[in-house]
């Protein structure tokens, strides 16, 4: 998952930038896997942002936090959750990613949406990459009500709460 090919095939820092990922921010990377987007992801944060890295597999999460001490990262939380109910405070992340996680049949939209919304700040945004691309989620997204529309930017779409 975390080969040269695929880094170079899928740049994680380019398609992170898709998502419009800011210093200082507060973000919750969803199925953070082996960590593809997690280091990333924490240096464009910076120091005073901070990254969630949130899988319900605990193989991977010792990878992720690996990767994070290795880094030397003080930026990054890994949690052991299910994104279906994360334990998170309401409107508490300015930015959710959803990087190739939908569509997941452990992962339904009507499901992980509302979760998605109750966790984001009132202007935050739902980031969603996916590989491979699935024309019914963005538009399963438009319709739930919860989400905005805004753009998609180098292979990310990107909406607004509502």
């Amino acid at each position: 998952m975390g080969s040269r090919l695929r880094r170079w095939l899928f740049d994680p820092v380019r398609t992170l930038q898709g998502a419009d990922i800011r210093p200082g921010k507060t973000v919750l990377e969803v199925g953070c896997g082996t960590g593809f987007f997690t280091v990333p992801a924490a240096h464009l944060i910076g120091d005073h942002g901070c990254l969630i890295a949130m899988d319900a597999l605990a193989d991977y999460l010792e990878q992720v936090s690996a990767k994070v001490r290795d880094a030397g990262l003080t930026n990054v939380r890994v949690l052991k959750r299910d994104a279906l109910e994360t334990g998170l405070d309401s409107a508490s992340i300015d930015t959710v990613l959803l990087f190739g996680v939908v569509p997941f049949p452990s992962l339904p939209l009507n499901r992980l949406l509302p979760e998605m919304h109750r966790v984001l700040k009132p202007d935050g945004n739902l980031a969603v990459w996916q590989f491979p691309v699935s024309g019914w989620v963005p538009k399963s997204i438009d319709r739930s009500g919860l989400f905005t529309y805004i753009s998609k930017r180098n292979g990310v779409y990107n909406y607004k709460r509502c």
